[in-house]
Parts: C-alpha cells; sequence; structure tokens
C-alpha cells in the first residue's frame, strides 16, 4: 500500500558532416579555436525545434551544451544566426562552431577505486563514504574527479572528467561514470528523462510503518541558506520509499529516486518526520532510544540500472552496504531484538 505526501505550506514546502574547417565568425567566443561542423538537416525533421534536431544530430553533446553555443551566435542556419526555438523545414544546412571544453586543471591522484564494470564508453564504481566527488572549497585535492583522471587520463578532455550525477560525501553506493562524449551526452539525458534507476539503503529515525510515495518540490532554504527543504517554488521531487525491516527506534528503508533533486533523499525523508541516522544538516545524530552516534548520513547507492548509451544492452548493478553502515544496521537489529 501506498500514500503520497503533498505539502501545502507557502514557504516551506541523421546528417552528413559536410566540412571541418577553422571558424572566426562575429560573436565566438574563442574565435578561430574552434572547428566548425557543417550538417544538413533531414526532410524528416521538418517541423522540429534546432536544438532538438541538433540533440538528436549530435548525440556526443548534450542539449544544454547546444543551446549554449546557439545563444553565443556559433550556429548559423543557411548562414544566418540561429536561435534555440527555431522550427526547421528540413534541407537546411546548419554550421556549428563546436567550442571544445578546456581541459581540466585538476591533478591525477592515485586514489584507489572499487571499480566494478568498465569498457571504452563508460565505468560503474562503488564510491566509499568520505570521498569527496567533484573539486571545491575546502576540497581542491583528494576527489572522486582527482582519482578518475590519474585512472583513466583522457577523461581530461569530458567536462567534469565524464561525472554526470553525484552522490554526497558521506554517502557511499554506485555511481556511472562516462568515459566518451557520446556516452555522456546520452547518460545526461538519461538521466533528465528518469530512465537511469537509481535505489538506495537509508536508515531512518523512527518506525515507518508502510510505503510512501514523497512528491514534494525542493529548493534551497528561505533562511539557512546552505542547506535545501521542501518548499512551494522549487523544483518538482518525488521519492518513492519501501519498507525493509524495522527495528521501532530506526527503519531501514529502500528509496528510489524518480527525479535527482540536491540531498532529494536526505530532505524528503526529513520532511515525512523520519531523517536519516547521522544526518548532520538535517536530522538528529542519535537514534531514538539512545542506541548509538553515527558519524554520517546512513544513506546508500544500492542499485543501479540503466541502458548501456552505445550498446544498448541493459545493464544492472548492486552494492552491498559498506563495513560502518552494515555495522550500525546490526547493532540496531541487535537492540531491537533484546527490547522485544
Amino acid at each position: 500500500m501506498q500514500f503520497r505526501h503533498r505539502f501545502r505550506h507557502p514557504f516551506i514546502i541523421a546528417a552528413s558532416f559536410v566540412s571541418r574547417t577553422d571558424y572566426s565568425g562575429p560573436g565566438h567566443p574563442d574565435a578561430g579555436a574552434a572547428a566548425v561542423r557543417t550538417l544538413t538537416i533531414p526532410d524528416d525533421f521538418a517541423g522540429r525545434r534546432l536544438d532538438q534536431a541538433l540533440a538528436a544530430l549530435m548525440p556526443e553533446h548534450s542539449r544544454s551544451r547546444l543551446q549554449q553555443w546557439i545563444a553565443q551566435g556559433v550556429v548559423q542556419v543557411d548562414g544566418a544566426a540561429a536561435t534555440a526555438r527555431q522550427k526547421l523545414r528540413g534541407g537546411e544546412a546548419v554550421a556549428v562552431a563546436a567550442v571544445e571544453q578546456p581541459s581540466l586543471t585538476d591533478a591525477p591522484e592515485a586514489i584507489p577505486l572499487d571499480i566494478r564494470y568498465e569498457d571504452d564508453d563508460l565505468l560503474v564504481l562503488d564510491k566509499p563514504p568520505g570521498l569527496v566527488v567533484h573539486p571545491g572549497s575546502g576540497n581542491r585535492a583528494g576527489t572522486l574527479l582527482n582519482a578518475l583522471l590519474h585512472h583513466a587520463p583522457a577523461l581530461v578532455h569530458l567536462p567534469r572528467a565524464g561525472i554526470v550525477h553525484r552522490l554526497d560525501k558521506d554517502t557511499s553506493g554506485l555511481m556511472v561514470v562516462a568515459k566518451s562524449p557520446v556516452a555522456q551526452a546520452a547518460l545526461v539525458r538519461d538521466l533528465a528523462a528518469h530512465t537511469v534507476t537509481r535505489e538506495y539503503l537509508a536508515l531512518v529515525h523512527g518506525d515507518v510503518e508502510r510505503a510512501v510515495t514523497i512528491d514534494a518540490p525542493i529548493g534551497r532554504h528561505p533562511t539557512q541558506r546552505t542547506t535545501m527543504a521542501v518548499v512551494a517554488q522549487g523544483k518538482a521531487a518525488r521519492t518513492h520509499v519501501s519498507v525493509v525491516e524495522r527495528f521501532g527506534a530506526a527503519t531501514l528503508v529502500r528509496c528510489r529516486l524518480e527525479t535527482g533533486r540536491t540531498h532529494q533523499i536526505r530532505v524528503h525523508l526529513a520532511a515525512i518526520g523520519h531523517p536519516l541516522v547521522g544526518d548532520p544538516a538535517y536530522g538528529a545524530r542519535r537514534v531514538r532510544g539512545g542506541v548509538l552516534l553515527f558519524g554520517r548520513q546512513a544513506l546508500h547507492a544500492t542499485a543501479l540500472r540503466f541502458t548501456h548509451p552505445v550498446s544498448g544492452r541493459a545493464l544492472k548493478f548492486a552494492a552491498a552496504p559498506p563495513a560502518d553502515l552494515q555495522a550500525l544496521i546490526d547493532t540496531v537489529r541487535a537492540h531491537a531484538r533484546e527490547h522485544a
């Protein structure tokens, strides 16, 4: 049985490439440094928007990147500046001055990676807790990105070294990383289309009695700007929660993401009164009943399923919780049995 939470509070709630030449036309952000790809729009693309057509004809690039190039004025249709929403009739000559991403400046680092699958186009890894995904303020080194650049140096030529989604520093589990432009663009589109299945194990406060779908928009907290919250004007977010094991003071649940907002599981579970055990931002760190303390949010990406962006094969991966989270679950289970 499932029920749905909604929050009403107004504040917290086929182309052939004809040529490839240097381009230095007006409006180009890096004149002379890009190569022009000239293609002809197929007749059966009549009626499509330009950005939609380019996304289909140039799958190695993301829709957002193509839209950015159009906005920068480096895409021309029949010799004239183009707009993203421009409707096509078929047969147009389109010139795209593809501005290559600058190489990453982050240094490769020999950080061990638990790789579960790898081929020429992608890899799947099990991220340990405590590993930051992207370099940032306070974490300029020692990140997953640094490790990936050491493992596969060619990733320097991909945006974000092929990382297409992320896990919080203290969340463990499965991630997919692209190794080719085609794979990266396809995985980004699949994530946006919600065709990548991501499931998490979470230990939460309190007794969750039944399955629940949490349907509540998420945005920046109106007063605590470093955290997220359920807010009326936030982005649509949906999390499906099922019960794995009940311990009284805590519950082991499985969460399936339908969307991928920042801190989505953490925010949604806190919003229904069942914050993650050990979550320093969205819930108390102690299990009710004084069972124990835990040094991070009890969250693990345990399952990942998607279609290979090049071969079309269905891929499925599973990863057991790391030792610290499994020990926590075992301790809570033993405590529940002692007090049954």
